[in-house]
């Protein structure tokens, strides 16, 4: 029997890694492409996989193919490459992503990444021969394209109103790329709006320090996933059949019921792996912002995982086996300082330093935001001066932190029951996100492109699957500028999520450009 033949792009990164070797085991039974850069650390990741299928490493970029195995040396960017990686195969796999804090620091490479590189993809498909019908593509998106959900609208679904937070490019260019998705010809397509994935090697997860972690609200609500669970749910998806139900829709892909937590808690366990007593040992209250980041609970995860049945892994079990890739002699300091209280003590404060240089003198730093009078970035995550200075010592009028607290479901504007929508639900859906349905006939196929009309006055084409089932709405209205304050004065459905921690006379506006101020900020 011929092998189907898979194309995996993104197989360097973490979630992408991990799908790489469930799909390396699987070498029996399907055939592998996957298109890499072609740098050093990429060259060494794979050297291993290229020396067992017997390929002969080659330098820079080009095709190295044997025994099943290809690897494609290019950039997702370049058609020519993304065309080469897909020619002749039945699956395509994306995890490839160009993630914050690099996409906020390098928003052009975040573009071509997560733009343009997945419009390549689904370009490429679309051309191969019976493409659109016989390619199967899953696509993973973000839940960054939601934005913050706070208390009291912490559960999200898909369908939810997409709120990319003032500042984050990269959920813009995640929004775009899915967009091409639902937009496309291709008839078997799955969007996976992946969660924080959380690495299960201490050394990458070590290496996630950065001023951002200062970014996320500590009454954040979470539900992660590990990326062994991304990765295996990723290739799971190979195992759904053409007729399933499955495809041309969008899932909410989280850890489940086990992977819940707040922020805080989280916070919490990553200082305590390493020996510390916590993160208020370590940091001040004031450097972690009030909103404006992402993350929440998924009413709708189970969906996914009644598919993929990629729910293995706890938060508690997830804990236990990253203490354990510590290198020996970081082990050996955590138990030091959990037995040395003054040793505790001492390493706390060597954090805290460490943690207020990044937050004071790096310009992605809240606190340095505050020092240099960075008005927009304040706005957006604190509201204002005023409310920044206000900010208590730690155990002083704590936010909630209830893992269970009160919340309402969003409305999404029509009545989500019937089994068959008509004209009236897409015109009520259209109404109430300030707009119209201009379209006067359908045939209630859910994906056929119709002409709507924003609050703004902009036409654009949308399917109903697009509009009313994955939460997108008008294109021109997507940021960047953010106009949040006067879209949801104009617009009821994102209403929803913007007044909760957002006052009605609140009139901010961030202009295109405002994301330059922090570029190339790793460099400093």
């Amino acid at each position: 029997m011929k092998k189907e033949k898979v194309c995996l792009f993104g197989a360097s990164g973490t979630m992408g890694h991990e799908a790489f070797k469930e799909l390396w085991g699987k070498r029996n039974k399907y055939d592998i492409v996957v298109l890499l850069r072609p740098s050093e650390k990429n060259k060494n990741l794979f050297r291993n996989y290229e020396e067992e299928a017997g390929i002969k490493p080659i330098s820079g970029k080009g095709v190295a193919e044997r025994d099943g195995f290809k690897i494609v040396w290019g950039d997702a960017a370049d058609y020519a490459d993304i065309e080469e990686a897909i020619r002749g195969v039945d699956w395509v796999l994306d995890a490839m992503a160009f993630i914050s804090p690099q996409a906020d620091y390098y928003p052009e490479s975040a573009k071509a990444c997560n733009t343009e590189g997945i419009k390549n993809i689904v370009r490429a498909i679309e051309a191969q021969p019976n493409g659109s019908e016989h390619i199967r593509l899953v696509y993973t998106g973000t839940v960054a394209e939601t934005g913050d959900r706070l208390q009291s609208i912490h559960w999200g679904r898909v369908g939810d109103p997409l709120k990319p937070s003032i500042f984050d490019f990269y959920a813009v260019t995640k929004i775009a790329g899915e967009r091409a998705v639902l937009d496309s010809n291709i008839k078997h397509w799955a969007s996976l709006r992946m969660t924080y994935i959380m690495p299960v090697d201490y050394a990458e997860f070590s290496s996630l320090m950065d001023p951002i972690m200062f970014h996320q609200p500590i009454d954040s609500f979470m539900e992660n996933i590990t990326s062994r669970d991304a990765g295996y749910g990723l290739v799971r998806c190979l195992d759904i059949l053409d007729d399933s139900d499955f495809w041309r829709r969008a899932y909410n892909m989280g850890g489940g019921p086990k992977m819940r937590c707040v922020c805080y808690e989280l916070m919490n366990k990553s200082f305590q792996v390493n020996g510390l007593s916590g993160i208020e040992g370590c940091a001040e209250r004031r450097w972690f912002a009030l909103r404006n980041f992402h993350m929440q609970y998924y009413e709708d995860s189970h969906i996914l995982n009644d598919y993929l049945h990629y729910w293995r892994d706890s938060l508690d079990v997830y804990w236990e086996d990253l203490a354990r890739t510590m290198p020996p002699e970081m082990q050996q300091m955590a138990a030091e300082c959990r037995k040395n209280p003054e040793l505790q003590k001492q390493m706390e404060q060597t954090t805290h330093e460490i943690l207020r240089n990044m937050a004071a003198n790096h310009r992605n730093g809240t606190a340095y935001w505050y020092k240099n009078r960075c008005d927009m970035r304040i706005t957006a995550f604190f509201k204002n001066y005023a409310t920044y200075e206000a900010i208590p010592d730690w155990g002083m009028n704590m936010p909630q932190m209830n893992p269970e607290p009160a919340w309402h479901r969003l409305d999404h504007g029509y009545d989500e029951s019937k089994k068959k929508l008509d004209l009236r639900d897409l015109e009520n859906a259209a109404k109430f996100r300030g707009g119209e349905c201009l379209s006067k006939r359908w045939n209630a196929d859910m994906y056929q492109a119709l002409q709507w009309k924003c609050a703004f006055g902009h036409v654009f084409t949308g399917k109903p699957y697009t509009i009313l089932k994955a939460g997108h709405w008008c294109p021109d209205c997507v940021p960047p500028p953010w106009n949040y304050d006067e879209e949801a004065r104009r617009n009821p459905f994102f209403a929803q999520v913007w007044y909760p921690n957002h006052n009605k006379d609140e009139s901010n506006f961030y202009p295109a450009d405002c994301i330059q101020d922090i570029s190339c900020a790793d460099k400093d």
